[in-house]
């Protein structure tokens, strides 16, 4: 995998336990989640029902609940956690140092 796929998005600091923050991209709104044990998730910033803001919910262990509707997407893989049905995209992350990336060849392979 090229490394100028990778981008640098930001500091570990950056981003709040149990909090997020979002990144802009070509291809829409990327929301960056911190974990209360540190984990850091990167998803598509767009609940699959209806479209609600996922950085702006709830974080809860490795998942978020959207702020419109109550859906629960795992933040590992995408997955609306049933009883609902759907799934977000999601980013392979690395951390180095104390900088967080984002594998950005995830969005154009979806997008094509």
């Amino acid at each position: 995998m090229s490394n100028s796929m990778w981008k640098d998005v930001g500091a570990l600091t950056d981003i709040p336990k149990e909090g997020a923050r979002t990144v802009i991209t070509s291809m829409g709104k990327i929301a960056v989640f911190k974990s209360a044990q540190g984990e850091i998730f990167a998803i598509e910033d767009k609940c699959p029902h209806l479209g609600g803001p996922l950085s702006q919910g709830i974080v809860h262990g490795a998942r978020v609940t959207c702020p419109l509707h109550n859906w629960v997407i795992d933040l590992k893989s995408g997955g609306v956690v049933g009883p609902d049905e759907g799934c977000v995209k999601t980013l392979p992350v690395k951390i180095e140092g104390e900088r967080i990336h984002l594998n950005m060849s995830a969005l154009v392979k979806r997008a094509a």
